[in-house]
């Protein structure tokens, strides 16, 4: 059976020559592709879709004359690709400038190779058709990201002012980000800041890594125990141990609360990617939640802040304990 589904990449190799000797690998693939920005190209370079005879490389890669640049170039899907759907939302606030969504798990943020359909961005295309070309066609109006099983709060912005405006704050670190987590084990201490660099895995295109530090993109991540929970075993009459925190970020990279939470072997319940492939509870997502956001809206400046509870699935994960320490 012969496979008619539209490419989502495009092959593309060059060589390097003598005019571009010393040049930086992402200024010089901005410059040779005009119709793409050099975000972009960063962007590809950091997702291992950029190679340089034959390796991996970094955007401030040194080129020098002859090398054979590969990329694997994604397909931008065409504007008529996005498509305003009807999808079920909870709008927590809005105003003429932005949108503060509580994502529910399942949900793709913006539309991708192998989700063309049923993201937030559809869903709010059809509440609010203006935003169409906010911030760029193919993810109109989003100013931040969440992972596609992690519920919570989210940012949409309605026009290219707002966009600019919370995105600066985003860049600047300004805005006040708490998620929950449940971990696996009884992690020690109590409250701890992790700064690890991450980057994407050198041998897995699906996973980030912790990165040596002129690897990786700096990462900063404080956690404190909201509380312990046990849960008897009765194979060997022994105790399952989690951890509830409260997770602050201060870097905003890819995959950063679950890398890091599993980097000091304490990962996410659920987190098939980084943590158990088989959850050691009933649960069908990774136990990660956006629950507390704090940022000033581009209407007055004033600082607001918003908060979404656990939704049902988690709460009923946590009603299954016995708390055996009691809330710090």
């Amino acid at each position: 059976m012969i496979s008619t589904a539209a490419p989502t990449q495009q092959a593309i190799q060059m060589t390097v020559e003598a005019s571009a000797e010393a040049q930086r690998l992402d200024r010089w693939l901005a410059t040779a592709l005009p119709d793409r920005s050099r975000s972009e190209v960063q962007r590809w370079i950091k997702e291992g879709l950029v190679v340089v005879n034959g390796t991996v490389a970094k955007p401030s890669h040194k080129l020098e004359t002859g090398m054979v640049v590969q990329i694997r170039m994604p397909i931008q899907p065409a504007e008529s690709d996005l498509q305003a759907e009807a999808l079920p939302i909870t709008i927590i606030y809005e105003d003429d400038d932005l949108l503060v969504i509580d994502k529910a798990a399942g949900m793709v943020v913006h539309p991708a190779p192998g989700h063309q359909g049923g993201t937030l961005v559809n869903a709010v295309l059809h509440h609010c058709p203006q935003i169409e070309g906010v911030g760029g066609e193919r993810r109109p109006g989003i100013v931040h990201r969440l992972d596609k099983e992690t519920s919570g709060l989210i940012i949409v912005a309605k026009n290219d002012r707002a966009h600019r405006y919370l995105q600066a704050q985003f860049k600047n670190r300004t805005v006040f980000k708490e998620y929950l987590a449940l971990v696996e084990g009884h992690i020690e201490p109590a409250q701890a800041r992790i700064v690890a660099p991450i980057g994407r895995h050198p041998s897995d295109r699906l996973r980030q890594a912790i990165l040596p530090a002129d690897q990786g993109r700096s990462a900063v991540t404080e956690y404190r125990v909201v509380g312990y929970y046990s849960l008897p075993v009765r194979s060997n009459n022994a105790s399952a141990n989690f951890s509830l925190l409260s997770v602050l970020l201060h870097t905003g990279r890819t995959h950063q609360i679950r890398v890091h939470l599993a980097w000091r072997k304490h990962s996410v319940v659920g987190d098939t990617l980084y943590g158990y492939r088989k959850p050691r509870l009933p649960i069908e997502r990774h136990f990660l939640h956006a629950h507390h956001l704090r940022f000033r809206l581009p209407s007055t400046g004033e600082e607001q802040e918003f908060m979404a509870p656990l939704p049902p699935e988690l709460q009923k994960v946590l009603d299954m304990f016995i708390k055996d320490y009691k809330d710090y």
